[in-house]
């Protein structure tokens, strides 16, 4: 695995320091390899492991038209997340989590729009129109919008995958996320609880580096889903067939049958109208 240019990466990185072994989670056993020095290692094969499954479950994901949400709000992930993502032109949360970001996003969209409205009022006339005391309530009402949603200001959906660094610092945002059913993907720490995720990537979630190896990747699976997404159409078909109703076989055995059935009649009405024209003729 030494010879793998993605698991030399993530060894120069030094993605395989947890934390200290005296607070660590006992959910993590099976993704420490071992103990030195105080500090838990994290077995590489693991975290390369659940890094693979997260890239295919975010090709796919993109790949039928939906987004991809990345929340990382402590120091080390902030700046990476943020030059990473954006080339990409995915979203983001950097600053803090709101509460109801995803629950309740009706209410974001009208912050958003209060945004709008506000660059439109600077750009038209730079705010000369209002007196100073109001100029400096709407100059601080839109930096403080800026600053907490500037991240997700183009996302008018929900996404369709979340990649979180840091469970312990993000819970309220995957409890939301699970609460409507949005699949997670976590960088967890020793000191994480791997069962909030759906698609854990054991890991160290202090490193700016390490974390930069992992949105880089994760960056790289967002581009080929887009790739696939324009070969492919926009998407926008195979995900509202996945969205719609399935139906069970025995539903799909009796549409079948009773389109075999409308055929068969068909068939024994033409024969009829054939006879009937020579007996037209005859009369």
């Amino acid at each position: 695995m030494a010879a793998n240019p993605l698991v030399q990466d993530l060894i120069e990185s030094g993605i395989h320091f947890g934390q200290r072994s005296s607070g660590w989670n006992p959910k993590m056993q099976q993704y420490i390899y071992g103990k030195r020095n105080g500090i838990h290692i994290i077995d590489i094969k693991e975290t390369v492991k659940g890094l693979l499954l997260a890239k295919k479950l975010i090709t796919r994901t993109v790949s039928q038209g939906k987004d991809v949400c990345f929340v990382g709000t402590k120091r080390q992930a902030k700046g990476v997340i943020e030059q990473r993502v954006t080339d990409v032109q995915m979203h983001y949360v950097t600053e803090r989590w709101l509460g109801g970001t995803l629950t309740n996003f009706r209410t974001i969209r009208s912050r958003l729009k209060r945004l709008e409205e506000l660059e439109t009022i600077e750009e038209n006339d730079n705010f000369q129109s209002y007196s100073k005391k109001m100029e400096s309530q709407l100059r601080r009402e839109m930096k403080k919008i800026r600053r907490n949603l500037d991240g997700i200001r183009r996302m008018d959906k929900l996404p369709g995958v979340m990649v979180v660094i840091d469970v312990n610092r993000e819970l309220n945002g995957l409890r939301e996320a699970r609460k409507l059913g949005i699949p997670t993907i976590c960088l967890i720490d020793t000191d994480g609880d791997p069962e909030v995720a759906d698609v854990a990537i054991p890991g160290n979630d202090d490193s700016m580096r390490s974390i930069d190896v992992i949105v880089r990747e994760l960056c790289k699976a967002i581009a080929d889903g887009k790739q696939m997404r324009v070969q492919t159409g926009d998407g926008k078909d195979s995900a509202g067939a996945d969205d719609g109703p399935r139906r069970s076989k025995r539903a799909q055995f009796r549409a079948d049958d009773a389109g075999q059935g409308a055929g068969q009649a068909g068939e024994g009405e033409a024969p009829a109208a054939a006879d009937a024209e020579p007996a037209k003729a005859e009369s």
